[in-house]
């Protein structure tokens, strides 16, 4: 039995779908960390005074709100809407810059959505073409 050969096409549709479900999860993930911080602005500590100082209940909403968007976003970029796509883009870089200025509140998270946030930039601009 011959296995079938991939395209391009079936490259830019995973990764379109791995970007698409991450950005849904990490959506959510970020709408909660949001609500954690309006509801117990305590839960969360600073251990430094860094530039990026806000209020905690001001990253709360910030977080809240960029988290709903990320996960509207890719629920979008799932079903094939063709403006979610430069969207995405967008709002995967505000998430960035969001998350690199959160790292002083949660560490770790911030960290790894950086890195998860740049898998998603990845997977949305590489190029799948085939090449003659």
């Amino acid at each position: 039995m011959t296995q079938p050969t991939s395209t391009g096409q079936d490259w830019a549709l995973g990764l379109t779908a791995f970007a698409a479900i991450f950005m849904m999860i990490s959506g959510v993930v970020t709408a909660i960390q949001g609500i954690v911080a309006l509801a117990n602005s305590e839960f969360y500590v600073v251990g430094q005074e860094y530039t990026f100082e806000f209020d905690i209940t001001a990253w709360g909403w910030i977080l809240l709100l960029l988290g709903i968007v990320v996960a509207a976003v890719g629920v979008f970029l799932f079903i094939g809407q063709t403006w979610a796509r430069w969207t995405a883009l967008v709002i995967v870089a505000l998430s960035m810059i969001a998350n690199f200025a959160w790292v002083p509140y949660y560490p770790v998270w911030g960290i790894i959505v950086l890195a998860l946030d740049g898998a998603v930039i990845w997977a949305l601009t590489v190029d799948t073409r085939e090449r003659i």
